[in-house]
């Protein structure tokens, strides 16, 4: 398995799911990690953003594409 890292940090949940139907669609490997926690009832959300997408190296490039195509078009 391929090691993963962090690529991108998304903004809300529409975005999040936007951006993991088209990865999935493309067959692109990902892991979408929501920000927020309970014990601080979504505070880490209003600081840091939504959540992160992570993702081998290799579709780094592939992966901003598309989330730049994403938002141009919301």
């Amino acid at each position: 398995m391929s090691h993963y890292e962090i690529i991108l940090v998304l903004q809300n949940e529409v975005e999040a799911s936007h951006l993991e139907s088209i990865l999935k669609e493309n067959k692109i490997p990902h892991f979408i990690k929501s920000y927020h926690d309970l014990a601080y009832d979504g505070l880490f959300q209003y600081q840091k953003g939504w959540g992160q997408v992570e993702a081998p190296a290799e579709y780094r490039a592939e992966i901003l594409e598309i989330y730049n195509d994403l938002i141009k078009g919301e």
